[in-house]
């Protein structure tokens, strides 16, 4: 069998370096859950930590949380699908936006729910994903203004998540300047500036980060150590708060290279021999887990001396031919996880959930 492992200890302890770090700085800050795939158990360990908001790009997760929790603040980090609108008001506090046409039908159902639905104006800073384009956000805010029912309690952005565009003090400034914008036109003092995430958090440890930017929204950090920008882990962090387990089902000594004529495998790979290998052999695992869980690509064993071969839908090749660890048939082989390969083991209803320390 396999299964993941949320360690309880290091979750709170990454946790609380984040927190402090936040607290020193006079910044706001949610926790991004989206890794966790709305696992209830998981949830209820996030909260245990006291967080004031919960962020989610799906409103189901965020339905668990509130049934959780009520009294949460819940934002909803995309822009909301027409046809989820009535969900979106009832479950989140917050949602982001960039379109007038969805925002005008938030209004109508917070108005419909006897509520007011908060939102975060996301504006577009270069990675093109979400986000008003900078010289039309005047006029887009004028007419989210009027509206009923509606808040407008932040402006934010998002880089690095589609086309790699890294954040830097002049795309921060200039965020930080359409909230002046608003002030100077509209009178209003729009409370939070949404511009950090995981990939932020450099910039602000080394006192690069605008004084505009007072929110940030944290999931990967959280669950990972990761500074991104340095492809390394955070000092005082654990990279590892979330732990596959696999089974060892089979040990065998086998040829190193395949025999036979060779054709694509489902995956639609054609493997390329290396003849030099021809007449060698290695001793290979087989472990429990395979493509429809997580590609092999996201996962770090915790024995360096393992290698991985490759996958199939539900099985994974390793090769212990330099491992000093004598591994027997049913013991567990530990993986590390890479942030992709946690959304894909925590969406996978065939990967048990447990809690550790």
């Amino acid at each position: 069998m396999a299964f993941a492992e949320l360690d309880r200890s290091k979750l709170r302890s990454n946790y609380e370096l984040l927190d402090q770090h936040f607290k020193t700085r006079d910044i706001h800050w949610g926790v991004v859950t989206k890794v966790l795939c709305g696992n209830e158990l998981y949830l209820k360990e996030v909260l245990s930590l006291g967080p004031n908001e919960v962020h989610d790009s799906r409103i189901s997760n965020l339905k668990t949380v509130k049934k959780l929790n009520p009294d949460i603040q819940t934002v909803y980090i995309k822009p909301p699908a027409k046809r989820s609108i009535d969900d979106v008001v009832k479950y989140a506090d917050v949602s982001f936006n960039t379109e007038f046409y969805t925002i005008d039908l938030l209004s109508k159902e917070a108005v419909k729910q006897g509520k007011t639905h908060k939102i975060i104006i996301m504006i577009e800073l270069g990675d093109l994903r979400e986000g008003v384009m900078g010289e039309a956000f005047v006029d887009f805010y004028r007419k989210v203004f009027r509206l009923p029912g509606i808040e407008v309690v932040g402006i934010g952005s998002n880089l690095n998540c589609l086309h790699g565009v890294m954040p830097s003090e002049d795309k921060f400034i200039q965020l930080g300047l359409y909230k002046e914008l608003v002030k100077a036109y509209f009178k209003v003092d729009i409370p939070w500036v949404t511009g950090g995430t995981s990939v932020v958090l450099s910039m602000m440890y080394n006192n690069r980060l605008p004084k505009a930017v007072n929110h940030f929204r944290v999931g990967e950090t959280l669950f990972f150590g990761a500074n991104i920008e340095e492809n390394s882990v955070f000092e005082g962090m654990y990279d590892d708060v979330l732990k596959l387990r696999a089974e060892i089902i089979e040990l065998t000594e086998k040829p190193l290279i395949p025999v036979g004529e060779l054709a694509e495998n489902p995956s639609g790979e054609m493997l390329e021999i290396d003849q030099s290998l021809y007449g060698k052999r290695t001793l290979r695992a087989i472990i429990d887990i395979g493509l429809l869980d997580i590609s092999p690509d996201y996962l770090i064993p915790h024995d360096s001396d393992i290698e991985l071969v490759g996958a199939s839908s539900d099985m994974l090749v390793l090769d212990f031919g330099h491992a000093e660890k004598k591994y027997q048939v049913g013991d567990l082989v530990d993986f590390k996880l890479k942030y992709m390969g946690a959304l894909g083991i925590m969406n996978s209803n065939y990967i048990e959930k447990r809690i550790v320390n």
